[in-house]
């Protein structure tokens, strides 16, 4: 057959078929998803380094009379952005179900420059607060998508690297796009910064376009499969630890600025070195705990949490020692949280089984959970007079509590492996051939 007559029997009709997947566009599209998690980390972040002169921007008449307490109401800018996080990440998951992977992802970097430039530009603290609110519905979905079609481009066997490669983003975000932004903030104003922001989820919705393959729209999925996911107990109980366990790192986070001034007793510009070093240690604990959750997800949550604990405690320490110890403290804080963000994420998609983007989004619910938490009782403690050092304290409670839940799910999803095995044993006779030897292994103890 030639040439020409192998054209001539493609049907008129028939679909364009998609370009070969090239090792440089599968470096383009990884690097498009990053740069979408990379504006996320900037939004979300940037707000605590900016804290004071939002506070000061919008909240001034309180600011002159009562700092404490216009510094703990900005907080809720926090707050909000993480709230609508956790309203849109199981609501866009579930609509998603018939739409493709690729398809969304555009869709979402777009709703997300959306809510980025109203955040710049609204009047009033409360508006901008809406604004906040309206701007973090798409980070969960977006973060859900982009795990798994970093998972599908980078082939077999690599959930947990996909993971964190669309978590990498979000991390150099915080090595280099909060401290910069902080900076530029400092110098030209918040609202300066939320337009840049912008600007860059406008520069992913075209690079996403361009660079990620397509992928067909699910065949046969129904809404209502995805939301079955969410009977599953150990679902909630997942979301549960991330919210209460991550808190700790975000009570003290939502403050860095006033802790780094008024605690280590550095000045301002201080601030933007600080971020640098969590952002260092989130690219850091991200790339590690990425390559430890594909090994054992199980060891990644044993080892992970007590190293995320005592960084806590160190931080509270040397805090008021010097900034020296306050960005080592800081680093060692964010890298230990960090390694444990892809283990959380791959648990949950795990337990969520076909409903694999909800289980992807709901992390980043839960992780804004504890964004909400975390700010609200660490601007509590401040508001109650216990100084800029309580929420340090509340800290390492939260992350306790959340040590205490892992360590209880895992010795409760054991015992009923083992009850399965008995009950099945007992009733080897009823069945057709011998019970094959079980292994225990921690993907059967965290996956069921």
């Amino acid at each position: 057959m030639t040439a020409i007559d192998d054209i001539r029997t493609v049907p008129p009709d028939a679909p364009r078929s998609e370009p070969e997947l090239t090792p440089a566009r599968r470096r383009l599209a990884l690097l498009a998803i990053a740069l979408g998690g990379f504006g996320i980390g900037a939004s979300e972040f940037v707000t605590m380094g900016l804290l004071p002169g939002l506070a000061h921007g919008l909240l001034g008449d309180q600011m002159a009379t009562d700092p404490e307490g216009g510094i703990a109401r900005a907080g809720i800018a926090i707050s909000a952005y993480a709230l609508g996080v956790v309203v849109g990440a199981p609501i866009l998951a579930v609509l998603s179900v018939r739409w493709s992977r690729s398809s969304m992802i555009v869709a979402l970097a777009a709703a997300l420059a959306v809510g980025t430039i109203l955040s710049a530009v609204m009047p009033t603290f409360e508006l901008t607060v809406a604004a906040r609110f309206l701007a973090g519905i798409p980070h969960g979905a977006y973060f859900g998508v982009a795990s798994l079609l970093a998972a599908s481009i980078m082939g077999p066997g690599n959930q947990g690297k996909g993971v964190a490669l669309a978590l990498s983003g979000l991390t150099v975000a915080n090595l280099i796009g909060v401290p910069v932004l902080t900076a530029v903030g400092q110098f030209a104003g918040w609202r300066a910064v939320y337009l840049l922001i912008t600007l860059i989820f406008l520069v992913t919705v075209v690079a996403l376009y361009r660079t990620v393959p397509h992928q067909a729209k699910p065949v046969g999925r129904r809404m209502v499969e995805e939301v079955v996911a969410l009977k599953r107990l150990q679902l909630w109980i997942i979301m549960g630890i991330a919210a209460v366990g991550f808190a700790g790192g975000f009570a003290v986070f939502s403050y860095v600025a006033d802790i780094t001034t008024n605690v280590t007793g550095a000045p301002a510009a201080a601030v933007s070195w600080v971020l640098a070093a969590a952002g260092l240690g989130m690219t850091v604990g991200n790339l590690i705990g990425g390559a430890a959750t594909d090994r054992s997800l199980e060891r990644t949550l044993m080892i992970g949490f007590p190293l995320y604990i005592a960084a806590l405690v160190g931080l509270f320490l040397v805090a008021h020692v010097s900034l020296v110890a306050l960005l080592i403290g800081f680093f060692l804080v964010n890298a230990a949280n960090s390694s444990l963000n892809p283990a959380m994420q791959t648990w949950l998609i795990r337990v969520a089984h076909r409903s694999e983007v909800l289980g992807a989004s709901l992390n980043h619910a839960a992780f804004n959970v504890a964004n909400a938490l975390g700010a609200a009782l660490g601007g509590a403690v401040i508001a109650a007079g216990f100084g800029f050092e309580a929420p340090m304290a509340v800290s390492i409670v939260l992350a306790s509590v959340g040590f205490v839940m892992v360590v209880t799910t895992l010795v409760a999803l054991r015992v009923r492996a083992r009850r399965t095995l008995e009950v099945l044993s007992r009733h080897e006779d009823t069945m057709t051939g011998s019970i094959p030897a079980v292994e225990a292994r921690e993907e059967v103890s965290v996956g069921v």
